[in-house]
């Protein structure tokens, strides 16, 4: 007699994945907006500068409203990556973003004009220096009536209630003959928009310990050429956007 066949033992039921507990999911997110953090604040520190321009002073190079990045190693002659990026020198011509030296925590923008050492001097609001005119195409001058302190600078014979009261002195002391002997370590800036810019002329020298770096692109601006027709649709929005993005030599 032959024995029963053996049963096959029932199919075990798919085991089900335990889902992770909310607190890891919130744990892992957390840690990928720490680093994200930790990214965006190195970058900040250390690589690039967020600017915006507050005045007219720099048209028609930079516009009112233009956000920018400064390139914060570009000048940075000591840091943690001062060795893997070596900096620049500053040469007269650059644009350069700068801790404003009357209020240390505004940010200005403007034309690097004047080196240490540099003799500065403006005939009909044209620069000279080392007793030569330079060539500014950047230069842009607007109709206004004449200033002879600000177009014929540096006239110290002639009072300037708009001087600050420190910079009138030190103005005074680095001024030989019709000329500004600008000191070591020390920097002078103008605006582009010689017409109407308060730079250097008006607030003094700007110390190489203030100055952060040089502009690298202006990635949003309030400056449009042409009016748009219409709202855009997102895509076209995006494009445009893009297409504002202005790299800064």
């Amino acid at each position: 007699m032959s024995a029963a066949p053996t049963p096959s033992p029932a199919a075990a039921p798919p085991r089900r994945r335990r889902r992770p507990p909310l607190h890891s999911e919130a744990l892992v997110l957390l840690r990928s907006l720490l680093e994200v953090l930790v990214i965006a604040i190195f970058i900040v520190t250390f690589v690039v500068q967020p600017f915006r321009i507050p005045s007219a002073s720099m048209e028609p190079s930079l516009f009112v409203g233009d956000f920018g990045l400064a390139d914060k190693q570009s000048f940075v002659a000591e840091g943690p990556l001062g060795r893997l990026l070596p900096p620049s020198r500053i040469e007269r011509g650059d644009l350069v973003v700068f801790h404003y030296p009357v209020d240390p925590h505004r940010f200005l923008v403007k034309r690097m004009v004047g080196l240490p050492g540099d003799r500065i001097r403006l005939r009909g609001g044209h620069v000279w220096v080392n007793g030569w005119p330079i060539s500014e195409p950047y230069a842009f001058y607007s109709a206004s009536p004449p200033n002879a302190f600000r177009d014929e600078f540096p006239t110290v014979r002639q009072t300037r209630p708009a001087l600050l009261s420190p910079w009138s002195w030190q103005l005074q002391q680095a001024t030989r003959g019709d000329e500004l002997i600008v000191p070591p370590d020390q920097y002078f800036v103008l605006g582009d928009n010689r017409n109407d810019s308060e730079d250097s002329r008006f607030w003094g020298f700007v110390p190489r310990s203030a100055i952060v770096g040089r502009p690298l692109l202006v990635y949003f601006s309030l400056h449009r050429p042409e009016e748009r027709d219409g709202p855009l649709p997102l895509r076209e929005l995006l494009l445009d956007e893009l297409s504002q993005v202005r790299i800064l030599r």
